[in-house]
Parts: structure tokens; sequence; C-alpha cells
């Protein structure tokens, strides 16, 4: 116990750094999840939160990551929806979450993680760049105080028509100069808090610099709302938690599911869609959060696996949305300067304190200052030395590195992930064709020494070799460094040996190889 609480000096500051970034994401995602739909009898903000309490508290005591956080996540969102629309019930969509979690136990007991292994470096990174530039663009709306949209909302097609480009300018059309002031100030003071030097200062040490600003945003905004009423910052650009009169109301607004759809196949289907789609996105993040993480800790993904579905079973059956590991929370984990999993359920425990019992002062805080937050995480995520150093590891780790990032701005996530293990195995493919054998060429004689893995993709090249060879040469095709040779190019020899070799007088040796 002593050691799970020896870095709670860095921890309680990461703590409170995601709990800001979760609280609205939260909140939005379990308005854009549900109340659009005019499901009946679903608080719909609740939905998000119970997802993030349990994703901070129960996933984060259970899974092996020391800094992943898990929670609702904007990459489900359109399941979500199809799944409700399909079938007809909150409810019914509850116990598919179940099923899936149920899923995802197994898929953990049986050692599905280990697919976590086989995705590329560049295409990790492209992933991180990408959401770092997803979140700059994403935020700035809300930044200026356009608020149209729920925070979270990752794809680039928006559900209002428009999308992450053209969202700048109706942004700019319908600013707010109270949020955009208390934004950009906001910006500048966690740039500022950043700084090696500040951080030196013992204040700063003692008190987290985002508890700082978010409490400096709230005073700005009460100043604007005293002096000069005009400008200031009015419930709609404000974090809308909803309040309980005691906390054991909390447990009114839990929402079960449905057994009776177990009779449903479409149920089943939503759950398996959930569980495909939801351990990717895990693994995937618990990839990037390693890659992220100073002190190189390497998540078990099958704990990881076991620890999100107890997490979506609990999830489903009180009424929450279903869980992943997200990249957004945890990059702000490691940005906060989060030494172990204390700060990811410590983020859980606020949460929960949020809606019981100061949901009234947090629903004082501008919807800007979250956003200005974010953008420093973006910013933090994504900047111009990635680049450079992707660019001077070569065109082969540069594209597929670059892929992806256009690959999910454009699309989502997990399609714009497939682009880039796509153009990755391109360029894997490319590589392996010119190194399966190497030619030397001396007195009439040449010699063919094949690699270590001779596959079917050689076929071409090595025939394209052969149909090359003069007449009269003497051919010695040596496969002593061969491990494995597939039968297709064992035949492509047989056949040259029988027919092409005799018709242009050349002789044949090979040499560890049986055809």
């Amino acid at each position: 116990m002593n050691h799970f609480f020896k870095a709670w000096q860095k921890d309680l500051p990461a703590s409170i750094v995601v709990f800001f970034v979760a609280l609205p994401l939260c909140i939005g995602l379990g308005l854009a999840s549900t109340s659009v739909l005019g499901i009946p009898g679903l608080p719909s903000p609740f939905s998000g939160i119970l997802a993030g309490i349990i994703g901070g508290i129960i996933v984060g005591a259970l899974s092996g990551s020391s800094k992943g956080v898990s929670g609702p996540a904007a990459g489900l969102i359109t399941i979500v929806i199809g799944g409700i629309t399909v079938l007809g019930s909150y409810q019914g969509f509850l116990l598919a979450v179940v099923l899936a979690g149920i899923i995802q136990l197994i898929a953990g007991f049986l050692r599905f993680g280990l697919i976590a292994n086989y995705f590329p470096s560049a295409v990790i990174k492209g992933m991180l760049a990408s959401i770092g530039i997803i979140l700059i663009l994403k935020q700035m709306p809300h930044l200026i105080g356009f608020d149209a949209d729920f925070i979270g909302d990752e794809a680039f097609i928006q559900k209002d028509g428009h999308n992450t480009l053209t969202e700048l300018f109706y942004a700019i059309q319908n600013s707010n100069i109270g949020a955009l002031i208390i934004g950009l100030i906001s910006l500048a003071l966690f740039i500022v808090l950043d700084l090696s030097y500040v951080k030196k200062i013992r204040f700063f040490s003692l008190i987290p610099g985002s508890l700082l600003v978010v409490v400096f945003a709230i005073f700005i905004n009460q100043l604007f709302l005293t002096f000069s009423p005009s400008i200031a910052i009015q419930a709609s650009h404000l974090v809308k938690l909803p309040i309980l009169n005691t906390p054991s109301d909390l447990f009114n607004h839990f929402v079960h599911p449905d057994l009776s759809f177990l009779r449903n196949v479409n149920c089943y289907i939503i759950a398996f869609t959930l569980a495909i789609v939801g351990s990717l996105e895990t693994l995937l993040c618990a990839e990037a959060t390693d890659k992220l993480d100073n002190e190189r800790m390497i998540t078990p993904t099958n704990r990881e696996l076991k620890a999100q579905g107890i997490g979506n079973i609990l999830s489903g059956l009180i009424g929450g949305l279903p869980i992943t590991q997200v990249i957004v929370r945890s990059s702000a984990n490691i940005g906060g300067g989060a030494k172990s999993k204390l700060s990811t359920i410590l983020h859980g425990f606020w949460l929960l304190l949020a809606v019981l019992f100061v949901a009234k002062w947090l629903n004082l805080i501008p919807l800007s200052v979250l956003a200005a937050l974010l953008v420093f995480v973006g910013y933090k995520l994504t900047k111009i030395n990635l680049f450079r150093e992707q660019y001077k590891n070569g065109l082969d780790q540069f594209i597929p590195f670059f892929s992806t990032i256009l690959g999910v701005l454009f699309t989502d996530l997990l399609i714009g992930i497939a682009i880039g293990i796509v153009v990755s195995m391109f360029f894997l493919l490319r590589k392996n064709l010119k190194n399966d054998y190497r030619k030397e060429i001396n007195d009439g004689i040449i010699v063919i020494y094949l690699s270590e893995d001779v596959s079917f993709l050689n076929k071409a090249s090595i025939k394209a070799e052969l149909n090359d060879i003069p007449s009269n040469y003497a051919l010695k095709i040596d496969g002593t460094a061969c491990k494995h040779i597939d039968f297709d190019v064992l035949e492509l020899m047989r056949e040259f040996m029988l027919h092409k070799a005799p018709q242009k007088n050349i002789s044949v040796e090979l040499i560890n190889i049986k055809v």
C-alpha cells in the first residue's frame, strides 16, 4: 500500500488535470449519445459520468497500465447511437454493453491482447499526432465561445452537417467575446505554467496549475458579470452538471439492462461490434500511452482487456456508456505528471464527488478554459519535432505516419489507423521483395543467395531473375541461409530446371535446397 501512494505528490495534481478534461467530455458524450435520440427514461448526462467514474475507479484499479485512463469514448458514439436506434431501447442497449464486457473478459483470458504487438510504431505515432491536431481543431470553437456541438465529437463529418474545418468558420462568426478573452488568457497561462523554471517554484509544485487557471477563469467571469454583463459568459457556455438534492439521489438515476433482449439477435451483433471496436481502441491507446510514458512502462494487454470487460459489465448494469481506454485523457494524465495508477483512480473519485457535492460550483466553469487545456494538450502531442524525427527515419516511416494523420483527421480514429497499417504493409512488402536474395556473377557462374525467408511474395522477382540469366551460364542457387521456402518458389525452381534451363543450356546446382 505504501508503494501505491509513494508518488502521491505527482499523482494528485495530475488527477485534477484529468478530472477537468474528463468532466465535460463525460457530460458531452452522455448528451451526444442519448438525448439526441429522445429515448425516454434516461437522464442523459449521467450515462457518460457513470462510465467515467467506473472507468477511473474500477478499471483504473484493475488495469495494469500505470498511466492509461479509461472512460466513455467519442470513437464509440456512432455505434452507441446506431445500437440504441436498432434496438429501440436504451435498456436493451445496456444489455449489449454487458455482453460486450463479457466478450472482452473472455478475450483477455484467451490472451487475445497479443495483437497489440503488431501495430507499427509509425502508425501509433501518427495516431498520437492526429489526436493532437484534432484536439486543437475541435476545441478552437469552444475556446472562442461557440458551443453548438458537444465536446468530444472526434469525427470529421459532424451531426449538424458541418465538418472539422467548416466548423471553425461558423465559430468565428458566432464567437463570444468573454469566452474568447478567458480562453486566450487561460491558454497563455497553461503555456507559462508549463515552463521548466516556473515548475521549479515551490508554490506551483504544491498546487496544480490547471486548478489555478480554472479558478482564475471563474474569477474573471464573475468580474465580467459584475462590471460588464454584456461580455460575461452565460450558462450556455458553462459546464452543465446535473445537481442532486441528496447523494442518494444518484441511485435514482441508475438504469438497468432489459434481459428480454437476450432473445434479440441484434443485441448480440451490437455486443460483438462494441467488444471488437472497443478492444482495438483500448489496445491502440495502451500502446500509444506506453510510447508517451517517459518511464516506458509496458501495459499487460490481456489484463487490460479483462479490466475493460469488467468495467463494461458494471457500466452496463447501472446505465453507463461503454468504456475504453482513451488517449486524450491518458495523454493529459502523463502531461500532468502522473507517476502511477493512483492518478487515474483519483480522477474517478473526483468525478463522483463532483456529481454528489459540488455540481453547483463546477457549473461556474467556462467551457473556454477547459478548451484551452485541451488545446494545450493537443499542442504537446503534435509538436513539429515529431514530424522532423519521423522524416529523418526515412520515407518508409514518414509516409505511414503522415497517412495515419490524414486518415484520422478526415475519417475517424479506427479507419485512419487502418489506412496507416495498409500503407505500412505496402512498405513492408516492398522491402521484403527487395531483400529476397542477392546475386553474384563471376567467370560465367551466377550464384543466387536466398534470404532467410522466401515466401510466395518473392516469386515474381525470383522468376524475373531466372528468366534473365543468359544462355550457356552455370547457375547456383544457395539456400544455406534460408530457413523457409514457400512451395510456390520451389515449384518455380523445379519448372525452370526442367524446361527453361535445358532450352538455354544453363546448368543448375541447388545448394541446401530440396525441390
